[in-house]
């Protein structure tokens, strides 16, 4: 059984809330197993048999139908957030940044914006390609202001990204014990 993490994009922001414990019953809903929520940002874990290809629809669709929205996540895999923190490349204790991942639908995504990125002043937006992922380190409070902050922003990215700071992708991998690889199921 592989352990599963849905990162959900847009939620408790901008007027749609979706409340963990409503969260957890959705996806219980679903069969999947030992569900819960980390957070209260959207982020769920929980192990299943079942493919990434047909969990993504089934969940967001499930979600869409009980919260009346257009549901979109990224699935990942709890071993696939275990390789994106270990290879973060930037000091993750300057408390004068921000250690975001970037979690990209395809690798296409992911060149496209370590093209992109490739263009602007690395102090500022230090940017660099990882596993599935974008590492970006900004300079705190800057997270919406930067020329990278306002790529991601673009709406041509909303459905192919979502971010998570490390901390909180750490908080995810503390709240369960090891999982099998995605690709062994």
């Amino acid at each position: 059984m592989t352990e599963w993490v849905a990162l959900l994009r847009g939620v408790n922001v901008g007027g749609i809330t979706i409340r963990s414990a409503e969260l957890r019953d959705v996806l219980s809903g679903l069969g999947l197993a030992e569900v819960r929520t980390v957070l209260a940002s959207g982020n769920a874990a929980f192990a299943s048999e079942r493919s990434r290809d047909d969990l993504k629809p089934a969940i967001e669709a499930a979600l869409g139908d009980r919260f009346g929205y257009d549901a979109w996540i990224v699935l990942v895999a709890r071993a696939e957030i275990e390789a994106a923190i270990a290879s973060f490349p930037f000091d993750a204790t300057d408390d004068t940044r921000q250690p975001w991942v970037v979690f990209c639908v395809d690798s296409v995504t992911r060149n496209e914006l370590t093209v992109a990125a490739a263009s602007l002043d690395s102090a500022i937006d230090p940017v660099s390609a990882g596993p599935g992922v974008v590492y970006w380190n900004p300079p705190k409070g800057s997270s919406t202001d930067t020329p990278f902050a306002k790529l991601l922003a673009k709406t041509t990215y909303k459905t192919r990204t979502t971010n998570r700071n490390l901390r909180t992708l750490q908080k995810i991998v503390a709240s369960r014990g090891s999982v099998q690889d995605p690709s062994a199921s």
